[in-house]
């Protein structure tokens, strides 16, 4: 079977580093990797390949910038040219990014097969564009690897158990990448800091476009790294922009953006994790760290239910008591809540068989 894989952002790269080392393991599989270019510099892609062994994309489309609309639509031509070359059996692809909807869509006009990995998830906020993304790829795909129960539920809520498709609780290929690459994490150059310091990421949208949000959000940084203990902020490029045009400054230990190994050294070392994204959330929870989120929904419902992470949305007061109350709590993980790190050898193995 040939398969033909769809990456372009940070979170794809971390996932495909299992998958496709399974595939190659896997007899009866051969694979092409497509990178769109979505996230395109040094530190946001190259690292990666370099890190974590991912195979070198057959194909570099060097699509980034512009709007949701213009990055998918010149995602989809070119995608669409590659696989009317390249003839697929199978196109796989993951998450909910917008190389995620191209990639699903320009398949579904060509009928070719599409198997999503982390089908499922629901955030129940149709503002947020991964839930746009996520939500029809899920309709254009015949195979849903699904990581969790709850994922599960939210497809047969939505009436798939009706459709012909496979619906599969895989678990999550993201525990099977900690699991792997945990030994191999590696200090950030010039990293100086003791252990106990709070780890934040920011760059979802929701908060970085919204002057009111991103400014509660800065004010509770700095409150936090004054008061509480040391905030280090791998800051995203674009968000260093929308901060210096909102005329805010941060207060905090800021650093460039990471690779995946300088990641998991740092979710080993902090005393917890302040993020409003959706894979560090279940990044601190593999390496036994309290989680708040400074979002109004999760996908990952099950690690709120547990206890392992908070929601406080983006209000600044809101941040500063749930990181209060939480810093250095321990997290416990049975193994079994994400697949206990069998995922990727459990996709590959459906793949062979579809």
């Amino acid at each position: 079977m040939k398969l033909l894989t769809i990456i372009g952002a940070r979170p794809q790269f971390i996932k495909a580093s299992v998958v496709s080392k399974a595939i190659v393991e896997e007899p009866g599989l051969s694979e092409q990797i497509i990178h769109t270019g979505q996230h395109f510099d040094a530190n946001m892609s190259e690292i990666f390949f370099e890190q974590l062994g991912i195979p070198r994309p057959n194909f570099q489309l060097d699509i980034h910038g512009g709007s949701h609309g213009e990055m998918t639509g010149r995602m989809l031509i070119e995608i669409e040219r590659v696989m009317l070359q390249e003839k697929p059996d199978r196109v796989l692809v993951y998450g909910d990014t917008n190389s995620t909807l191209a990639g699903a869509l320009a398949a579904a006009k060509l009928h070719i097969p599409v198997a999503h990995v982390e089908a499922g998830l629901r955030s129940f906020n149709m503002q947020m564009p991964e839930e746009v993304n996520r939500i029809l790829t899920d309709q254009m795909s015949d195979m849903l690897f699904c990581p969790t129960q709850t994922a599960m539920n939210n497809l047969a809520k939505e009436g798939f158990l009706e459709k012909p498709v496979k619906i599969l609780n895989s678990g999550d290929v993201m525990q099977d990448s900690a699991m792997l690459f945990a030994r191999h994490a590696s200090r950030p150059a010039g990293f100086g800091i003791a252990e106990g310091f709070i780890l934040a990421t920011l760059h979802r949208a929701e908060n970085t476009d919204d002057p009111i949000r991103l400014r509660s959000i800065v004010d509770a940084l700095n409150t936090i790294h004054r008061t509480l203990a040391p905030v280090v902020l791998p800051l995203h490029p674009r968000t260093r922009n929308m901060i210096v045009q909102a005329g805010l400054v941060l207060e905090v230990n800021l650093i460039d953006p990471v690779g995946y190994l300088e990641m998991i050294w740092l979710l080993q070392r902090c005393g917890l994790v302040l993020t409003d994204s959706g894979g560090v959330q279940k990044e601190a929870f593999f390496f036994s760290k309290p989680c708040v989120t400074m979002r109004d929904q999760t996908e990952w419902v099950e690690l709120v239910e547990i206890g392992a992470n908070v929601l406080c949305g983006a209000d600044s007061g809101s941040i500063i008591a749930a990181v209060s109350d939480r810093v250095n709590h321990v997290v416990h993980d049975s193994g079994c809540l994400y697949g206990g790190g069998q995922a990727a050898s459990f996709i590959a193995d459906c793949l062979t068989n579809s």
